[in-house]
């Protein structure tokens, strides 16, 4: 399935056809919308669909890495926030035990769908066993 990237900033190139998290419209995100207060707290909140399309244009242009970090906070999105900063916290070295991020990951991968962020966090309880930063139990 071929997929027409758009160009950067999608703000200009494709504003019609990208939406926030909650479904508004990215060409309705506008200052004058925000100065007349037309915009929650929700309406700015980025979509999966939207870091996706980032990712693809970091990709395209070489940007390897930073496509590889777009495409995780993509899946990220599903997570609620909450769930997403108990994570955050439990990655920070020696906050967690090894089974802890292993089950992370299983969490990640089945409950969210979030196989890339799964790999990221098994990956990161590699290193941080090999250099001493688990959680000693």
């Amino acid at each position: 399935m071929s997929q027409v990237t758009p160009n950067y900033p999608l703000i200009t190139h494709a504003a019609e056809s990208l939406s926030t998290a909650n479904g508004k419209p990215l060409a309705e995100i506008t200052l004058d919308e925000a100065a007349a207060g037309h915009l929650s707290a929700a309406d700015l909140q980025i979509s999966a669909e939207t870091l996706r399309a980032q990712a693809e244009i970091a990709h395209q242009a070489g940007y390897t890495q930073l496509a590889a970090n777009l495409r995780r906070a993509a899946e990220l999105t599903a997570v609620p926030n909450a769930d997403l900063l108990r994570m955050y916290e439990t990655l920070r070295p020696g906050r967690a035990t090894l089974a802890e991020l292993l089950a992370l990951a299983d969490i990640l991968e089945n409950e969210y769908q979030a196989v890339e962020s799964a790999r990221f966090v098994r990956e990161a309880a590699s290193i941080y066993e090999a250099r001493g930063l688990l959680r000693r139990e």
